[in-house]
């Protein structure tokens, strides 16, 4: 079996993707637009809650007694 990958420009040229994509009235450049935003989230450092925060929310949800 082969594995495959195709560009964002293969993809939202599919004649299936533009169907769904008109169906949903999504436009291509929004799509590029939210991914790009997606990506430079990633890049950034991941935020992780302070001890408390996650203390509170660890008994909240009965994972610490």
């Amino acid at each position: 079996m082969t594995e495959t990958r195709d560009t964002l420009d293969e993809l939202l040229s599919d004649p299936l993707i533009k169907l769904v994509m008109e169906r949903d009235r999504v436009r291509p450049d929004e799509v590029r637009m939210l991914l790009e935003q997606a990506r430079r989230r990633a890049d950034r450092k991941p935020f992780v809650p302070p001890a408390h925060v996650i203390a509170k929310a660890s008994l909240q949800q009965g994972w610490c007694v």
